[in-house]
């Protein structure tokens, strides 16, 4: 992205916009913008607006990309257990249809290039939809309203003074679309012996090229960037929001914003300029913007998070929040940055043949368990390694063991004849050291898993949880409920038991339902949940804040069934 030699031409003004070159509409600050609405308009209230990256589609999805769209899925459903309606909630994410590397593949593929994108497309759409992800709209880059709203914005751009054209000469990325500086690329011996110079950030192969492009004048918002940045959890996890302040304080460059339409002619033509193609970036870092209804006023606005993978932190980082203070709109107002699934070490590459397809894991594990493996194995902070031959014993070990043991104890109609969730005298607690241990896990487990959540550390808040399942079982264990079960006597310590383990069960399952929502759901279902009792807030009824009303209250089960068959391993 970084600038390498550029020679001016005053042409801008007159081909994209009425104000003269040079002449800067004023933008909006960072500082200005971090406690105002903007020029979009509110969520309403209780609302929540977050997206994930859209997604390249020279190539089918692999679990990487499932993984972007469900750490937005689960922060959106966790929004919506703590209060925010759906309906004023805004989750976006889409396919990036535009751009050299398209071309090519639907070309390498003897398929027409809409054709190819079309079918690529719906194959993002439709596994998503069968992963449960939860989003309000797709959008696609080769869509008309989307294409008006790329136009609106690199009109603007002109119009404001904030671009200008030159000619370029320096390296070129191809398969990232990126010009980059020399701080920007490395020397790296190749196999066959020969050195070439590789991006020190993809490790992909750069090319020295010359050509006249127009430039957004990026550098220009060094200042109000590192304003934005410093903003404590503007960017997590915290590392990520020290390389882009590092990143701003070595070097913004300019930023090209468009290419010549002879050598990309598969994306949004520059208004007023057949001749330039509009960068592949500036188009897909707008489909904000389409989801929100459009530019010069999305509403609502601005994004609570964005979502993306590491590889594409500069571009929403620096570029991204550049050109919202040059359009004069509020920016993000958080970044959720996560690392990349590996094998062997290795991250997952097409060109390497070591990615993982979604289906053919969801097909050996189920949607519900891949969900659970990616979402219980994924750690933003870092690389995470995808667990193959281990990842099915997790699943049979934590949802059909762990879990699945628990609700088949409690639900057993030799322990539970009546079918009820019985109720319970707080005071018995003490009578059982165990139990009481369990209960004060129970007062804190809400709060920690929350804390978790909020911070978008999943695999966290799932371990919380299941700690908790298994602190059940060893209660359980020690309980020894089937041999309470045959003495009359005991009746008392056997409720007193059932009632806890349920009361851990609810709180599993309401915790889970950001994670595995058909589970989470069924398992609720089974417990004979009432739908009040399926928010945050109700989880502090058992033991957070004692209500003795409702310990008091007794359930009726619902129907009885296998919560997570155990996987037939090899």
């Amino acid at each position: 992205m970084a600038a390498g030699r550029w020679l001016l031409h005053h042409r801008v003004a007159r081909r994209l916009g009425s104000t003269a070159l040079g002449t800067r509409v004023p933008a909006r600050t960072a500082a200005s913008t971090s406690d105002e609405r903007g020029a979009g308009g509110s969520k309403g209230p209780g609302g929540f607006f977050i997206t994930t990256p859209i997604f390249y589609v020279n190539d089918r999805p692999h679990i990487g990309h499932l993984y972007s769209a469900l750490l937005a899925d689960a922060a959106c459903r966790f929004q919506q257990l703590q209060g925010v309606v759906r309906e004023h909630t805004l989750f976006c994410t889409g396919t990036d249809e535009h751009g050299l590397k398209i071309q090519r593949s639907a070309e390498a593929g003897g398929c027409e290039v809409q054709a190819f994108c079309d079918a690529v497309s719906h194959d993002f759409r439709s596994l998503f939809v069968s992963a449960d992800v939860s989003f309000t709209d797709f959008v696609r880059t080769s869509e008309q309203r989307h294409c008006a709203t790329v136009h609106r914005v690199f009109q603007a751009l002109a119009d404001g003074g904030h671009l200008y054209q030159g000619r370029y000469e320096g390296w070129y990325c191809l398969a990232d679309e990126a010009f980059l500086g020399e701080g920007q690329v490395r020397e790296e011996q190749l196999p066959s012996g020969q050195t070439a110079t590789v991006s020190a950030e993809s490790g992909r192969l750069v090319e020295w090229h010359s050509e006249d492009n127009y430039m957004f004048r990026m550098s220009a918002f060094r200042d109000e960037l590192l304003c934005w940045l410093r903003a404590e959890g503007r960017v997590r996890p915290r590392h990520f929001q020290h390389q882009l302040e590092q990143w701003v304080s070595e070097e913004l460059p300019d930023l090209s914003v468009s290419r010549p339409r002879e050598r990309v002619p598969w994306g949004v033509p520059v208004p007023g300029d057949e001749g330039h193609t509009i960068y592949v970036w500036v188009d897909a870092l707008a489909n904000y913007l389409t989801a929100a209804g459009g530019f010069p006023t999305p509403k609502p606005w601005p994004p609570d998070v964005h979502v993306l993978g590491k590889d594409i932190l500069r571009f929403h980082g620096l570029c991204w929040p550049a050109l919202l203070l040059a359009l004069g709109l509020e920016l993000p107002r958080a970044l959720l940055c996560h690392g990349h699934w590996t094998i062997g070490g290795q991250k997952m590459s097409k060109s390497l043949g070591n990615v993982v397809d979604p289906r053919q894991a969801a097909a050996q594990y189920t949607m519900g368990g891949l969900r659970y493996l990616l979402l219980r194995g994924g750690a933003p902070h870092a690389d995470s390694p995808w667990g193959g031959a281990v990842a099915g014993h997790l699943l049979n070990a934590e949802l059909a063991d762990t879990l699945g043991n628990l609700l088949n104890r409690c639900t057993a109609p030799a322990l539970n004849p009546k079918g009820c969730v019985p109720p319970l005298d707080v005071g018995l607690l003490e009578s059982s050291p165990c139990g009481l241990q369990l209960a004060k896990h129970l007062a804190t487990l809400p709060d920690t898993i929350a804390h978790h959540y909020a911070d978008f550390n999943f695999h966290h808040g799932i371990e919380a949880t299941m700690g908790a399942v298994r602190q059940a079982n060893a209660f359980v264990q020690e309980e020894q409920p089937w041999v309470l079960a045959k003495d009359p006597a005991s009746t008392p310590r056997l409720e007193l038991v059932l009632r806890l383990s349920f009361e851990v069960l609810r709180v599993a399952g309401v915790a889970l339902l950001p994670v595995v929502p058909e589970l989470s759901t069924r398992l609720l279902d089974c417990l004979g949940v009432p739908p009040a009792l399926r928010t945050w807030s109700s989880l502090s009824l058992g033991f957070t804040k004692p209500d003795q009303e409702y310990l008091s209250t007794s359930f009726t089960l619902g129907l009885r069934h296998k919560l997570f068959p155990k996987l037939k391993l090899q």
